[in-house]
């Protein structure tokens, strides 16, 4: 796969991500986050069992002791990231929460500085600035600091190095669709345990929200996530953190669509500074970027 077709699956995953917030976000009303993310990974880990069986077939390859400590990164950021950000838009506003969340576009390439030896280019500083700045005029600027956006903020670094575990674990297993199915297990698992022991469980609210779970767990969880796990193995870890700051004009669209918000001037500058920042990634030739 070429790193433009990657990068075009991440583009199309940043698509179903965006329009998963109006999932997120009206399923709150009724249902608690922890069922909320137990039920959606369960469904999650059912779809994409298929495909992880299939390519233990094709590529018998063990996943070796080596193996474990990335799996263990990568599903404990994925687990914190999710817990964590969901957690928060239930106590914060939702504009305060898409600006917020973009901060991993910032994060990213400092982490995987830190954890792959990347080295940093001057477009990695480029295009994260353009991207923030405009999730900051799609936002209309945060409306005020409390909880639940320290919340958003933190599952922000959970994703910066979710993304960088992820781009390790493809890479080093070669089953990118073993990688996603062990995070689901894993983190449905926490989720329904935890859901468990401190939630009272709900089935009016399972059975009112059930469009919503249904549509995060199957396709932004069963689809997005696996497109994610096939893209990253053929491209870096900071270009995916950029190409991601779409979902945030994706969201607004399909609330736009769907909740009948309103786009003003200042949001669609904002979108259009986060698309000149994935066409600078997609676009401009990455210098090496690998440790010598």
């Amino acid at each position: 796969m070429s790193r433009t077709t990657a990068n075009l699956l991440l583009l199309l995953t940043a698509a179903i991500w965006g329009a998963a917030f109006v999932a997120q976000s009206t399923a709150m009303a009724l249902l608690s986050p922890l069922w909320f993310v137990a039920l959606r990974f369960i469904l999650t880990a059912i779809v994409s069992a298929p495909l992880a069986f299939i390519e233990a077939r094709r590529r018998p390859r063990p996943i070796g002791w080596g193996d474990l400590g990335v799996m263990a990164g990568l599903t404990a950021s994925f687990v914190a990231g999710v817990i964590v950000q969901q957690q928060g838009i239930l106590k914060t506003t939702v504009t305060n929460a898409g600006f917020l969340t973009s901060l991993y576009v910032l994060f990213t390439p400092f982490v995987a500085l830190v954890m792959l030896g990347h080295r940093l280019a001057s477009r990695d500083f480029l295009t994260a600035g353009l991207a923030l700045v405009g999730a900051w005029l799609m936002s209309g600027g945060l409306s005020g600091i409390g909880v639940g956006d320290a919340y958003i903020a933190a599952s922000a670094l959970f994703w910066a190095m979710q993304l960088v575990f992820m781009e390790k674990a493809v890479k080093q297993t070669g089953r990118p669709f073993f990688v996603v199915f062990a995070q689901y297990v894993f983190t449905a698992t926490i989720g329904l345990a935890i859901a468990l022991a401190v939630d009272p469980i709900d089935w009016a609210a399972i059975r009112a929200t059930w469009p919503e779970v249904v549509y995060a767990g199957v396709f932004s969880g069963g689809v997005g996530y696996t497109l994610q796990a096939v893209a990253q193995k053929h491209t870096r870890s900071s270009d995916a953190a950029i190409i991601f700051a779409m979902e945030a004009p994706f969201a607004m669209l399909a609330g736009a669509l769907l909740l009948h918000e309103r786009i003003g001037l200042v949001g669609a500058i904002g979108a259009a500074l986060i698309f000149v920042a994935v066409l600078i990634v997609s676009l401009m030739p990455a210098r090496k970027t690998e440790p010598a």
